[in-house]
């Protein structure tokens, strides 16, 4: 049966703390939060005759306290528990959008609240210890309710307490093994830390211990609706804090969560939405029958049209909409639109695309639900794609139509991965992106810096698909390569001996550097331990991925040497490239939830976190902003080694004659991707099944725009303009020497 419990009608709206502490009163915390400034009296005889003229009540008239600009005629049909104290209020109305309402309380339920100046509270059934600020629109509302143990979304405990009410986010695994505590403003990068190193015992209470700390445990803080934000037709707020300027409509139930929102990022919640024990970030919009559990929304993040969030934290500047999504860890620039895709305990790493029909879940292949998924930056599958977990993909790895039956782990980035159904074979295509859709792969990263809604655009995102993390897997993918080309090499010629693996790679090379394109592609080339399963994996374009990781490589490198000889305007350009220092010690990087680091940066901020040199978040977050500031000098070193590597030259003694040949060469590859980016995006003009859905070419134009209007194909021609002019120059300095 349902506990029911009685209490005298004159308790309501007081004990909200049971015991303060020695010389306060229970209202210590309240005073301690409201910071509006507002001087408040008691009220006249005059103002109570009003009010009771009014038809409003009070448990007790002198637990109403107003501002000297207080206009009791303003104030009808409402009943007052305990302490009330309202601010000014004038004879206007509060218009926003299309809703004019007046400034004043009425019909409305008021239990111990502070209203800020000019408000207006209209039909709200149950409005309890909240406190308001300026200019603030309430009304329609069923409930909007603060409990005194509330915790607004964050995983803590207050005072007397069980541990077994604290919220957790069961991230990445189904299995709870890889749990973090929410907090407001934690980071996709927080969350990454917390959800690796789960064996370092130290490290995982450390960052409990991180939480706890960013939190006072006390009992009976107020909830707060920050200046101007707007509420209307909504059924029940409880435990939530607002921040200023938010709009919120139409809402089912929103339940112990924190809305950020400010007057340059203002955050919106609309019709049917159901929030319950969350985070959500500046400048997000949730609309249209979403439901979400145990989640944080990210900064400028949406969620649309029906999409289910649980237990998953969704990065900046990304959108999910119409379909489920539990369990996963999302880094920033995600798209998920579709109703019936479905993603489930996943590490996602940004810049990703989940296409309709694709199941990334489905995770139940031994007795437990213990399996998860790595997607590395630029994760894309294709239509009705499903996986089986565990899987790990490389950077901006696409998948084709059709159900992967077997684990994965694919290695080799910008990878085509399909299932030859006929021969019973996983194909592998590496470099597709560079072979067959430069267009798409080179605007998404244009793209998405564009889309970057962050006013203050730090940490720096890293969101070019050439970069270290990406470009590390090329320079690993050239021996993966050289190695499967050496065996298919030696099935076909039996008199090749070499047996070690290291051996091999170098035949491998040799072969790709001395072969022509129709020797290699003759080759039944396999790669091995790309799937969990006694079928072949298949190479394909090996010759040419093969040279276009190289030739990336190239470009990322003289990308860095470019930039840095022209920003330096240096005379003796020769001088200028010896006294470079390429950095061969910081090789490895880890994406923090978007950020790329060293993995030496990485393990000597966990470091200081296990040793107490930090112990706040706020400190590892002034972390990361150390580590972004450093990140360009860093990103030139690692490409500059990169450079080394790819050429077999050292900057510190190159010669006039090599660095020309460089430039050449550079200026051609960047010429061929220009070209690439224009042929690709062509095609899309020149298909006739393309073209046959419009009456003539004008019309196609009309509709999908001119291919010579393309504001960033216009844009790539320029750059590449401006390249030539720039390596003209330098290449005339090393002739003057």
């Amino acid at each position: 049966m349902n506990n029911i419990k009685k209490i005298a009608v004159g308790q309501l709206g007081y004990g909200f703390i049971q015991n303060p502490p020695k010389g306060k009163d229970e209202y210590y915390l309240r005073d301690k939060q409201n910071r509006s400034g507002i001087k408040y009296r008691s009220l006249t005889a005059l103002e109570i005759e009003i009010l009771v003229r009014n038809r409003n009540t009070s448990d007790d008239w002198n637990k109403i306290q107003v501002s000297n600009f207080f206009n009791p005629e303003l104030v009808k049909n409402c009943s007052f528990f305990g302490l009330n104290r309202i601010g000014n209020l004038e004879n206007n109305c509060l218009c926003f959008s299309d809703l004019v309402v007046p400034e004043g309380l009425y019909n409305s339920t008021i239990i111990s609240c502070d209203f800020g100046n000019h408000v207006a509270i209209h039909n709200v059934n149950y409005l309890s210890h909240y406190i308001i600020g300026n200019e603030v629109i309430i009304t329609n509302v069923n409930e909007l309710v603060t409990t005194n143990h509330s915790k607004f979304g964050n995983g803590i405990i207050k005072k007397g307490e069980q541990e077994s009410v604290r919220i957790w986010m069961e991230l990445c695994n189904e299995n709870t093994g890889r749990k973090v505590l929410p907090f407001n403003g934690m980071t996709s990068g927080d969350a990454y830390l917390w959800t690796r190193n789960r064996h370092d015992d130290l490290l995982q209470a450390k960052f409990i211990a991180l939480t706890d700390k960013r939190f006072d445990d006390k009992l009976g803080y107020y909830g707060k609706i920050g200046d101007r934000t707007v509420i209307k037709n909504c059924k029940i707020i409880k435990d939530v804090w607002i921040g200023p300027d938010a709009y919120l409509k139409g809402a089912n139930k929103i339940k112990n969560v924190t809305i950020n929102s400010d007057p340059k990022a203002k955050t919106q919640i609309g019709e049917g939405c159901e929030l319950v024990n969350g985070i959500i970030g500046y400048g997000c919009r949730i609309f249209y029958g979403i439901k979400a559990v145990r989640f944080i929304l990210s900064d400028y993040s949406q969620l649309k049209y029906g999409a289910r969030l649980i237990n998953s934290f969704l990065g900046p500047n990304a959108t999910i909409s119409c379909c489920e999504v539990l369990n996963s860890l999302i880094f920033p620039a995600h798209e998920q639109h579709h109703n019936n895709s479905f993603l489930c305990a996943a590490l996602v790493m940004g810049q990703s695309n989940i296409a309709a029909g694709a199941t990334l879940g489905s995770n139940h292949n031994s007795r437990s639900a213990d399996g998860e998924v790595i997607m590395g930056r630029g994760f894309w599958p294709g239509l009705c794609v499903s996986i089986k977990h565990n899987s790990i993909f490389s950077s901006f790895t696409l998948l084709n139509k059709g159900d992967y039956a077997y684990e994965l782990n694919i290695p080799i980035p910008f990878s085509l991965i399909s299932n030859d159904t006929i021969k019973d074979e996983l194909v592998v295509m590496p470099g597709y992106w560079f072979l067959y859709n430069f267009y798409a792969l080179a605007r998404n990263a244009w793209k998405y810096i564009d889309r970057d809604k962050r006013i203050d655009k730090t940490p720096i995102i890293e969101f070019d698909y050439l970069a270290p993390d990406s470009v590390n897997e090329m320079i690993k993918s050239l021996d993966i390569l050289a190695l499967a080309v050496a065996k298919a090499y030696a099935e076909k010629d039996k008199k090749l001996t070499v047996t070690t693996e290291k051996a091999l790679i170098e035949v491998g090379k040799k072969l790709l550097a001395t072969k022509t394109k129709k020797e290699i592609d003759s080759l039944d080339i396999f790669a091995e331990g790309f799937e969990n399963s006694k079928r072949k994996t298949r190479l394909i374009k090996v010759f040419d991925a093969y040279h276009s990781f190289e030739k990336m490589i190239l470009v990322y490198g003289m990308d860095t040497l470019i930039e840095t000889l022209v920003d330096s305007k240096s005379k003796d350009i020769l001088a200028a490239i010896h006294a470079l220092k390429p950095s061969s010690k910081e090789m490895d990087w880890t994406n923090v939830g978007g950020q790329l680091m060293p993995n030496k940066s990485v393990q000597a901020l966990l470091s200081q976190i296990k040793d107490d040199t930090i112990t706040e978040w706020e400190e590892v977050h002034a972390y990361y902003q150390k580590a972004s500031s450093k990140y360009k000098q860093q990103k030139a070193a690692h490409a500059l080694a990169c450079l080394e590597i790819i050429t077999g030259d050292k900057l510190s003694a190159i010669k006039p004659a090599t660095l020309t040949v460089h430039l050449d060469k550079y200026l051609a590859i960047k010429s061929d991707i220009t070209h690439s980016i224009l042929y690709t995006r062509a095609k899309d003009y020149k298909n006739p099944f393309r073209k046959m859905v419009y009456e003539n070419e004008a019309e196609m134009n009309k509709v999908i725009g001119s291919i010579e209007n393309n504001s960033f194909i216009l844009e790539q021609n320029e750059l590449l303009d401006q390249l030539k002019l720039n390596i003209t120059s330098l290449k005339k300095q090393l002739k003057a020497k």
